[in-house]
């Protein structure tokens, strides 16, 4: 019985969250403490972390879309260009063959994004535009994961990542400064992307050593900690159109 359990307990934890290696460290040696399979551990439960909450990031701020048949406060720019970045990181990982636990939440993340999009032009009444942005979307995405798109192309959409990312969220608080308030800005997504992309920069370094990842992480934390930081600032200011509904 303690056989069966052990090769049980093997095949759940090999390979998801350790390499043989660290297995047999902590469960036939007893080295609980091994630093550098701990590294792993730790890397591997946050990453498998991160994908599984990413299904649901983004929820709360399509709901709130939804809820107010209005995408008042979102900027479209900044939208996309955060589509652009999750973008480049899905595909510059896919081709990389990075572990899915490094990089998962990219391709949920982009699923919410794109209709985030969507929403934002079918409530603007651009509806026809947004259906073929959807369609220009996938015909572009198998393009860059195709034969076709060299390497080197993949690359240069990655390091873009950083300066979308900054300006993104730059036109992001420029539109909540003007506005004087976050609009249908979710404060759950805000602070879920937050805190998601600094546990990143710790398992981009642990999991995949690129230094263009890690990198994108740090600025990327940056960037969404300005936001969660208006977020609070103007947490008790309602929309104009709010207050005329009163």
């Amino acid at each position: 019985m303690a056989a069966e359990a052990d090769g049980l307990l093997k095949r759940v934890l090999v390979p998801l969250l350790l390499p043989e290696k660290c297995y047999d460290q902590f469960f036939v040696q007893w080295d609980l403490l091994h630093i550098p399979c701990l590294k792993i551990l730790i890397s591997k439960g946050l990453g498998l972390g991160i994908v599984a909450g990413s299904l649901l990031v983004k929820l709360p701020q399509v709901l709130k879309i939804l809820g107010a048949q209005s995408a008042e406060g979102l900027s479209l720019q900044s939208v996309m260009l955060e589509l652009l970045a999750l973008t480049g990181t899905m595909v510059y990982s896919i081709v990389n063959n990075f572990p899915f636990s490094s990089w998962g939440e990219a391709l949920f993340l982009m699923l919410q994004t794109i209709t985030i999009c969507f929403l934002v032009l079918h409530y603007r009444g651009q509806t026809v535009t947004g259906v073929a942005f959807l369609a220009g979307y996938a015909l572009v995405l198998l393009i860059l994961l195709s034969p076709l798109t060299p390497l080197a192309v993949i690359t240069i959409l990655q390091a873009s990542n950083m300066p979308s990312v900054v300006v993104g969220k730059l036109l992001q608080a420029a539109t909540n400064y003007r506005n004087g308030h976050t609009g249908q800005l979710s404060a759950v997504t805000a602070f879920l992307l937050f805190g998601g992309s600094l546990a990143r920069i710790f398992t981009s370094i642990q999991e995949t050593g690129d230094p263009l990842m890690a990198g994108t992480f740090v600025v990327s934390s940056l960037c969404n900690g300005l936001i969660a930081a208006q977020l609070l600032f103007y947490w008790n200011v309602k929309a104009p159109h709010k207050k005329k509904k009163e």
